[in-house]
């Protein structure tokens, strides 16, 4: 119930339903002044919402980043969400693939012996596919040798995501602490819920979604890629206001 009513409450809280919804009361207002008011704020909630100026301050409060580690660690654990159903494997990777590459590149380069990836379905109708298992053929096609592949293939979220792999690494004998990798925005979060599931990680942020304009007036001009950016964000936000008092 918790999963359904999540996905729910996203789509009420997103700018563009906002919009919408302010647009269609002022339509259908019959006062002309009461007309005006809610067409001025619809205007206001675009404008504020898609000028990059607002995101990225938003983005430089909220993203984890930390300096670079060259510690040693027994495992990194790659949080899923970053490949889906398709392709001609079965399977593809998507724009936040960095998650990938980076606990690809943590293993190979021996800043960690082992891998694990977490991830099932986050669909609220799941099929067949399931991203640890896929992620599992690719990092073998790699050559990463399966004694040192994890996964955890049942997680719908990242509470999930924390639950599922303490009982794992509990029982594979790995000491912590662990690698954390996931990216910068979704950080935050991970690290709550994974410390709150008694798994002691350090971050190992990446897929940083940076923008900048070419010209310094760009900030303040509105860009529909900084509206669809917001959807990431305010989900992160309310998951860890919702996670912080469950």
């Amino acid at each position: 119930m918790y999963f359904v009513l999540s996905k729910v409450l996203l789509f009420f809280i997103l700018p563009i339903w906002w919009i919408i919804a302010f647009i269609v009361i002022g339509l259908i207002a019959k006062n002309k002044r009461t007309k005006k008011r809610w067409f001025i704020a619809a205007a206001v909630i675009f404008y504020l919402f898609s000028i990059p100026l607002l995101m990225n301050a938003f983005q430089n409060a909220w993203d984890i980043r930390t300096p670079v580690n060259h510690k040693k660690y027994s495992c990194v654990i790659v949080l899923g969400g970053f490949s889906g159903e398709g392709g001609e494997d079965g399977g593809h990777f998507t724009d936040a693939s960095d998650r990938f590459i980076q606990g690809l590149k943590l293993i190979t380069t021996h800043q960690a012996s082992h891998i694990l990836i977490s991830g099932g379905s986050g669909m609220l109708s799941p099929g067949a596919f399931r991203e640890g298992a896929y992620v599992k053929t690719q990092l073998e096609k790699l050559n990463i040798p399966d004694s040192l592949i994890l996964i955890e293939n049942n997680s719908k979220n990242t509470y999930e995501n924390a639950k599922f792999t303490k009982v794992i690494l509990d029982k594979s004998g790995l000491k912590g602490p662990y690698l954390l990798v996931t990216s910068a925005f979704h950080m935050r979060r991970s690290l709550m819920l994974f410390k709150h599931a008694g798994l002691e990680v350090d971050p190992y942020p990446c897929n940083f979604l940076t923008y900048t304009p070419q010209l310094l007036i760009g900030y303040l001009l509105p860009d529909a890629n900084v509206l669809s950016r917001w959807e990431i964000y305010l989900k992160e936000v309310v998951g860890y206001v919702v996670n912080y008092f469950k």
